[in-house]
């Protein structure tokens, strides 16, 4: 198996903490903390399974964040 690459760190943050805000602000404070890409899905969306560095997800449904993760 060849190395792995030496991939940039995620911002020191904890997703938990973005559950329950408003889409908006929730994104302006992800990037405001560092985060190189946001976006927010609607529940059930398909996404892939490939895994990057500096991007947060969120999962919301009328405007809130219902869930959160790295990648």
């Amino acid at each position: 198996m060849a190395p792995l690459p030496n991939l940039p760190a995620d911002p020191d943050d904890d997703p938990g903490a973005y559950v329950g805000l408003a889409t908006a602000a929730a994104a302006e404070r992800a990037r405001a903390r560092g985060w190189a890409t946001v976006r927010a899905l609607a529940p059930g969306t398909l996404v892939t399974m490939e895994y990057r560095a500096g991007r947060l997800n969120f999962e919301a449904e009328d405007g809130v964040v219902k869930r959160c993760w790295k990648g």
